[in-house]
């Protein structure tokens, strides 16, 4: 009787089992935040669904000495993208060079670094953050799509500005032959983008419907005070630079990849490339100041 006791007791333990087994699979399936909204992560590595499309982004971020602002962009950005289901990968090219910043040429080699993986290309600061879940970073089929737009970015409100957040598909931005590599040092160098891509015809479109405006659209995180820009025009860097550039771009950028190495920040998974630029002193004999050798030219 004791015997048979246990056996009933087993029976029912293991019904109970399959009960609540059933049950929290059925729950599972009926409960699409679990399973289709978001991406599984595990050691770093996304695992996108079906409906998050066919195109991946390259989010390429030109970088020099500023790791305090890469601990809030990159989990940041991921994040941000993960809630817009848009496959990317975080290109960060770190210039390791004693040359004067160069965004335009770091932002040409990330291409060439991402071209393989990418189909298209975010070029982002990284002291600009989006605040607005309604800017959209999904693949510019309309032609370049400029996110940081003038009338939403907290500091550049001229016509012609397309610098801070620009989305290129990999053709276009090798139709204009990617950016001008002559300009060292800060600034500029959009400006020449927006005339190569008018010359190639490509239609600029920037965000619509936006309900934030100026002061709340973005969050810009640059500390003038601890990173003051280097705007020195040397030689006869400031008319050389002045005029539309046919000689230099994506074709002719001179580098050298000294490491890659993946990078993990939370749960945020980047490609750090660090790049020696090469610098034609014939061209260019502004890539240096005269006076400073340190690497800390800093943007």
């Amino acid at each position: 009787m004791v015997r048979l006791r246990h056996i009933v007791g087993g029976l029912l333990l293991c019904l109970a089992c399959t009960i609540a087994v059933s049950i929290f699979f059925a729950f599972s399936l009926l409960n699409p935040t679990q399973s289709c909204l978001f991406p599984s992560v595990t050691k770093g590595k996304i695992r996108y669904n079906s409906d998050w499309g066919s195109h991946q982004l390259a989010l390429i971020v030109p970088f020099r000495d500023r790791f305090e602002e890469l601990l809030v962009f990159a989990p940041y950005m991921q994040n941000f993208l993960n809630e817009q289901k848009i496959k990317h990968k975080i290109f960060i090219i770190n210039q390791v060079d004693q040359h004067r910043f160069n965004r335009a040429s770091l932002i040409n080699v990330g291409h060439l670094q991402s071209r393989e993986e990418c189909d298209y290309l975010a070029m982002h600061d990284i002291d600009l953050l989006p605040l607005n879940p309604a800017l959209n970073y999904s693949y510019p089929e309309g032609g370049p799509f400029h996110i940081a737009s003038p009338d939403l970015h907290p500091r550049y409100h001229y016509r012609t500005f397309v610098g801070g957040i620009l989305l290129l598909t990999r053709e276009d931005f090798e139709l204009v032959n990617g950016l001008s590599n002559k300009y060292w040092g800060w600034g500029l160098e959009d400006d020449e983008l927006y005339a190569r891509m008018k010359k190639a015809k490509l239609n600029i479109s920037r965000p619509k419907d936006i309900n934030t405006g100026q002061k709340n659209t973005f969050k810009h995180i640059h500390d003038t005070k601890k990173r003051k820009r280097d705007t020195a025009r040397l030689y006869n860097q400031r008319e050389a630079t002045r005029w539309r550039d046919h000689q230099t771009g994506l074709n002719t950028v001179q580098y050298r990849v000294v490491s890659k190495h993946k990078l993990m920040i939370d749960e945020a998974s980047m490609t750090v490339i660090n790049v020696e630029l090469i610098c034609n002193y014939t061209v260019t004999p502004w890539c240096d100041h005269k006076s400073v050798k340190s690497s800390k030219h800093r943007r």
